[in-house]
């Protein structure tokens, strides 16, 4: 097959295989939409909006090209608040959430998948060539299951942990650290083009809030 269009339970979020059976998530795929609808004029404020989540890759993709990336928290909800905020028309999440302002209110894969195929009729490109838009910069996530009632992250030690290793990559990759909105989970990210520093960064936060966990419990 030239392509295929995986859709979830209830269409809002998308997935594209291309012709090898690479899969793009949404950061490919707003890459894509945003570098376009730039070209024509299209990309309200030059802005594309995206969750923290979103790979460092695409900021740096868009700022190339003298766009922005306005982050939000991880969401669609939180997305599609800052696009009516800020009066911007494309946003999404790294999960394939894609969210076009022109066509519909909300997330929708269908849309989201027409307007891929729209792009290879327009250019005839292989989908293999339109969902690499930009190098990825390496990303390590670990979550960590916390008691009810406990807070690790307020521990002087996993606070000083986090300052310490924000300060080791600075200029090399970022930090992202969060509760989950739906279950006693503590989420450790990090992106970095140093695969071992990346290892050893998440590890070392990782090692700080396990201890802290045993000792609130």
């Amino acid at each position: 097959a030239h392509l295929g269009i995986s859709l979830d339970g209830d269409a809002d979020r998308v997935m594209i295989l291309d012709e090898t059976g690479r899969v793009a998530d949404g950061d490919q795929i707003m890459a894509l939409l945003a570098s376009r609808w730039a070209e024509e004029g299209r990309l309200k404020g030059g802005t594309l909006v995206a969750t923290v989540m979103s790979n460092l890759g695409l900021e740096r993709f868009l700022t190339q090209r003298g766009l922005r990336l306005e982050r939000t928290a991880v969401g669609d909800r939180y997305v599609v608040e800052a696009m009516r905020r800020g009066g911007w028309n494309l946003g999404g999440e790294q999960s394939g959430h894609i969210v076009m302002t022109d066509y519909a209110t909300t997330g929708d894969g269908l849309i989201a998948g027409l307007q891929f195929l729209a792009e290879m009729a327009r250019t005839d490109h292989p989908a293999s060539r339109l969902i690499d838009q930009f190098q990825t910069v390496p990303q390590l996530l670990q979550n960590i299951r916390y008691p009810a009632g406990s807070n690790p992250l307020d521990a002087a030690k996993v606070q000083a942990t986090i300052a310490a290793n924000e300060q080791r990559i600075t200029g090399k990759g970022r930090i992202l650290i969060r509760k989950s909105g739906t279950e006693p989970l503590i989420r450790v990210m990090a992106e970095c083009e140093d695969a071992s520093l990346l290892e050893d960064v998440v590890q070392d936060i990782v090692t700080a809030v396990q201890q802290a966990t045993l000792t609130q419990s």
